[in-house]
Parts: structure tokens; sequence; C-alpha cells
């Protein structure tokens, strides 16, 4: 099994919690916060595919799908159009509301697709390939689809955590 093959598998794996994770949940609940200052599943999942987005098409040198695809303007968040949500305040968590959980699971779809496309073509020296220059080391093309990969399942898990304390309560 190549190293590709394994990270296709895991962004895939993602993909079907996404789907987990909001299918059939009603509105409120996707909006619903169980604290004052905590996030809502819309969110968690807006934001976990903004990172994915954002990330993933700058290491592949890619446009992002939320900006070549509409998606921002089918959200119509009052959010600046490159926020991925990173340092979120609470009035700005609360702003990120969608229609329907279909418009999380195809923004994230598309995502995935273009996520899976540039993983296909990846050689196993690709992943050595410098991608941001601001840190210390410098982060490789590797290690930033790994830390992708970290952060989509802290927040997905966070997702289904609440979709099961909604549908339990």
């Amino acid at each position: 099994m190549h190293a590709k093959d394994i990270l296709i598998d895991a962004y895939t794996r993602i993909q079907e919690e996404v789907h987990a994770a909001v299918e059939g949940l009603s509105l409120d609940d996707l909006h619903r916060r169980p604290g004052p200052d905590a996030n809502s599943v819309a969110w968690l999942v807006w934001h976990l595919t903004r990172v994915q987005d954002d990330h993933v098409a700058g290491a592949f040198d890619l446009d992002q799908v939320w900006l070549t695809q509409d998606w921002e303007k089918r959200f119509g968040l009052d959010l600046k159009p490159r926020d991925i949500g990173y340092g979120h305040t609470s009035a700005q968590v609360a702003k990120v509301r969608v229609d329907s959980a279909d418009l999380l699971t195809g923004y994230y779809d598309a995502v995935h697709a273009q996520s899976l496309e540039a993983l296909r073509g990846l050689t196993a020296a690709d992943l050595d390939r410098v991608v941001d220059e601001n840190w210390d080391p410098p982060v490789t093309l590797g290690v930033r689809l790994v830390s992708v990969l970290s952060d989509d399942y802290e927040h997905v898990g966070q997702a289904v955590y609440l979709r099961g304390l909604y549908q339990s309560a």
C-alpha cells in the first residue's frame, strides 16, 4: 500500500463521518449550541470543510472550491470570503447557519472530490515538498495533509458527539 492510498482512505473516512454527523438532523439540532460559547454541528462541519478546502488547495496550488464553485454564495454567510473559522468568536460561530444538512454535505463532497483528485497524483517524493515556510521547521506536504486530517477528525468527532447528545435527549 502506498502512502497516497492511506491518505485517500483517511480522507474518505472523514467524508463518511461528515454525512453520519449531519444527515437527518433538524435545523434546530444543526444550529444548537450546548453552551453559550460552544460550537454547533453546522459550524463544526463548515469549519472542518473550510480548513480542508483552504489547506489542501493551498498545498497543491489549486483554487478553493468555496470560491470557484460558488459555495460562498450558496451559504450566504456574513463572513469574509476566505474565512475558515479559525479563532471565531461566539458571535461569529452564531453566524454560521445553513438551510439544510444537504448544503453542508454538498460542500464537503465537492471539497472531498478535489482533495482526492490531488491525492491520486501524489508520489512519495511529493510528501517531502515544503508547502509553508512560515513555520520552524517549514511544513512539508506530508505534514500538512496529516495536520488537516487531525483537525478534520477532531471536529467531525465533536459533531458526531453532539448529534448523539441531541438524539438521546
